[in-house]
């Protein structure tokens, strides 16, 4: 996990403000990358009260860590990306069997108008509370618009 966290801090060394494009094109980067990892996350857990605590010390502030299991989004964990520099809290979600990742960048990032899709990959993104949030999967639009909503309502 360490060799993954270290190999994917190594490959961006892209100024810390970037285009909303090339964040987009990053953000699907790493969510391939971590489909390629061994495991997709550094902390497997589905309990919101043990993957919010780990990043503790990992990353300025911890993420908004909801349950959707409810809703067809089981969390799966979290692990730490790196974009521009910057390291982010990405949460890995599942919806059947396919994994969403979902990372939260500090304010101060353009969303822009992300493209829908790259290599393959839907995105969707958002900022709520001066976090911008982006999501990254190979499931249908749909579901990731479902995904969405389900995220943007529950209660931390």
């Amino acid at each position: 996990m360490f060799a993954c966290f270290i190999g994917s801090g190594g490959t961006w060394l892209a100024l810390h403000s970037v285009p909303s494009s090339t964040t987009a094109d990053m953000l699907v980067a790493s969510h391939v990358r971590s489909l390629m990892a061994a495991q997709p996350v550094d902390v497997g857990s589905s309990d919101q009260h043990t993957v919010k605590p780990w990043f503790n010390g990992r990353i300025t502030e911890a993420p908004r860590v909801v349950d959707l299991a409810t809703e067809g989004f089981p969390l799966v964990g979290g692990r730490i990306d790196v974009i521009g520099r910057t390291p982010l809290a990405t949460l890995v979600y599942r919806r059947r069997g396919h994994l969403i990742s979902l990372s939260e960048i500090p304010d101060g990032h353009d969303v822009g108008a992300p493209p829908r899709t790259i290599a393959g990959y839907n995105l969707l993104s958002w900022s709520e509370n001066g976090v911008t949030y982006w999501a990254v999967s190979d499931v249908a639009v749909p579901d990731l618009d479902a995904f969405a909503k389900a995220f943007r309502s529950a209660n931390p």
